[in-house]
């Protein structure tokens, strides 16, 4: 098997290592926008750096590996849909609901497969959360609380060009709380701040975010993100039924200290970022993608997924634009994209 990797930025760089460690791809053909970025990549795998996208169609690969800026991503699915190619695409496929739909056309036209990076769910505490809630551990589930909190802010730069927080950073625990608990979001009210560093009243996005979710079911659910958590990079996610309560990410590297006499001591070796804390979850997805281009398994996050996760990152920026609460019945879609949670 012979796979493209276009963009070997940080994320592009885990994935080529990966792949080029996978007994089942034979080959690799990296590109970037700084070819001597895909080049110097390239000489340390032992593989092949290609002069630019054109390259990567016209030499013939498999499959295709898509971790570039986000404003290239919709084009480049279309292209390889169109060449007939399956796809692995780090999220979003696009930062407005038209340019993911016109993907997801393209691709559903052309019969090919399109699998997003959601890569928490293949990591083992929520893949746990999930087989608690679903084998009725918990009982009724009624409250679930999700964190996502970044140690330090990305580059004044790429804030924006990112979507803001909600689509950026909350898109992921949206999509893993679909994920978890196999229900629907109904509705929300979305709050944030930008009382933190100028740059992000700037680039008209705010560094503190949390948002009230209800369930179609009437769980209820909570999301908060922050750029400008010193303490470390804390990414958790409660889950309380009425026979039990579990956690995601609690462990010995979260950073949070208790005021108890008897708590648990602060973490010696916080969490610094989302590379470190899922490392695992990033080789797991890639290795689901071979997979599934081999046939080996169906497609475990598809376009329809990431567009469901998009719709409630876009209800919380109209409930946080407009305060007030929004439906999901509000953002549109096309009339087919119900999307299955958890599929």
């Amino acid at each position: 098997m012979r796979i493209g990797v276009i963009g070997t930025g940080r994320i592009g760089t885990i994935h080529a290592n990966t792949l080029s460690r996978h007994r089942e791809v034979g080959s690799l053909i990296l590109t970037d926008a700084e070819p001597a970025r895909a080049t110097e990549l390239a000489l340390r795998l032992g593989e092949t750096a290609a002069p630019g996208v054109e390259e990567i169609f016209r030499w013939g690969v498999d499959a295709v590996v898509i971790t570039t800026a986000t404003s290239a991503h919709a084009e480049l699915i279309g292209r390889a849909a169109r060449s007939g190619l399956p796809v692995f695409c780090e999220k979003p496929i696009a930062l407005d609901l038209a340019g993911t739909l016109a993907a997801i056309a393209e691709v559903e036209t052309a019969g090919t497969v399109l699998q997003m990076g959601f890569q928490r769910r293949f990591d083992a505490g929520y893949t746990g959360a999930r087989e608690a809630v679903r084998s009725g551990r918990l009982g009724r589930l009624h409250t679930v609380r999700a964190v996502t909190s970044d140690q330090a802010p990305p580059p004044a730069s790429w804030l924006p060009v990112s979507g803001g927080l909600f689509r950026d950073a909350l898109i992921h625990d949206f999509d893993v709380l679909r994920w978890v608990t196999g229900r629907e979001v109904a509705d929300v009210y979305a709050a944030g701040s930008d009382a933190g560093p100028a740059m992000f009243r700037a680039a008209g996005d705010v560094d503190t975010a949390a948002a009230v979710l209800t369930l179609d079911d009437g769980t209820l659910a909570t999301a908060t993100a922050t750029r400008l958590n010193g303490a470390g990079y804390d990414v958790r996610m409660e889950l309380a039924g009425e026979l039990d309560q579990i956690v995601v990410g609690l462990d010995d590297r979260t950073p949070i200290a208790s005021t108890e006499p008897t708590g648990p001591p602060a973490a010696d070796k916080p969490w610094t970022g989302f590379l470190e804390r899922f490392g695992p979850a990033y080789e797991a997805e890639l290795i689901a993608f071979v997979d599934v281009v081999r046939g080996g398994r169906p497609n475990p996050c598809d376009g329809r997924e990431a567009l469901q996760a998009l719709r409630i990152a876009e209800a919380c920026e109209v409930s946080r634009r407009e305060r007030r609460a929004v439906s999901l019945a509000e953002i549109p879609a096309a009339p087919e994209a119900r999307g299955t949670p958890g599929a």
